[in-house]
């Protein structure tokens, strides 16, 4: 196969990875920075240019779009799947996961387990929201945060309605769960590749802090997870319409609750911690079901 991926950093350890497993496969693989490819829509004939060159030939594409390029990323992405390519996650899925209410609205929908979540713009009722979620302490976050940034802990009613209220000043949209005391700082990725889970690990998080993302300085060992937490991440994976995808959750006194499904998951974490070869899974599934013409349209909304 003629692989594209869809990275600006070449040197990220899952880049790598993903490079060597195709590699080792005998696929040819190419990195292609998202923001530097142009496009021509007005043409019958889709089209694309990378440094000059058409982009063309290609069996399938893997799309490692970060965050703040989403809307750029997804019409390149969009551009491959119109020229016939096999997206490893279509366009339209990472656009659904990357919108953070849309995707609890989607989860809660189908019955996935989730923290009670309130979302606001204009924040002049703290008192009321954090009554609805039946008091303190909260978890406050800006919907466009990433990797633990924009994350607060209100422990007081009178801690969280300040920080809600500061939010507020920002002009951003918030959104403010219940905390999840029982989990222990600690939460549970899977990486679900097709309809299963190839990968889990718990992560904790660093000294006095309640967030557990591996960027803020937490720990990831690996983890036998339940057949409840199995079933859930993989549901929540086919709910966003991602074939690949990480799942966090939590472990509640009533079940596994689903915090984010991550369409760009890193691999270096879980590989280091369980030793399982996550992107020779990616490339494994590639191979299985990259035909011309092909997507796997999942999820719905």
């Amino acid at each position: 196969m003629k692989i594209a991926l869809m990275a600006r950093n070449p040197k990220l350890y899952s880049h790598q990875r993903l490079v060597e497993a195709s590699e080792a496969r005998g696929h040819e693989i190419q990195i292609i920075d998202t923001l530097r490819v142009y496009i021509n829509v007005a043409s019958h004939r889709p089209e694309m240019r990378y440094k000059g060159e058409k982009l063309e030939g290609f069996d399938a594409v893997i799309p490692r779009i970060g965050a703040s390029v989403t809307f750029f990323g997804t019409a390149v992405l969009r551009q491959f799947e119109m020229m016939g390519v096999y997206p490893l996650n279509e366009s339209v899925a990472i656009s659904r996961s990357r919108d953070k209410l849309r995707s609890l609205q989607l989860l809660s929908r189908r019955g996935i387990g989730l923290p009670v979540s309130v979302f606001a713009h204009s924040t002049s009722q703290a008192d009321d929201i954090l009554q609805m979620l039946g008091g303190t302490p909260v978890v406050i976050k800006l919907l466009e945060g990433t990797q633990g940034i924009g994350v607060v802990l209100g422990e007081t009613p009178t801690a969280a309605k300040s920080m809600i209220q500061a939010f507020g000043g920002l002009k951003a949209n918030i959104l403010v769960q219940e905390f999840i005391k029982e989990a222990g700082s600690q939460d549970i990725r899977c990486l679900v590749v097709g309809d299963r889970v190839v990968a889990s690990m718990m992560r904790s998080g660093a000294e006095g802090d309640f967030r557990s993302n591996l960027h803020r300085g937490g720990r990831a060992d690996s983890i036998r997870i339940t057949p409840e937490e199995r079933s859930t991440a993989v549901r929540a994976a086919n709910i966003m319409g991602l074939n690949v995808c990480g799942v966090d959750m939590l472990r509640s006194n009533h079940g596994p609750v689903v915090m984010e499904v991550n369409s760009s998951p890193g691999l270096e974490g879980v590989e280091k911690a369980t030793g399982i070869d996550v992107a020779g899974k990616v490339i494994e599934f590639l191979e299985k079901n990259a035909k011309p013409n092909k997507t796997r349209t999942r999820g719905r909304g």
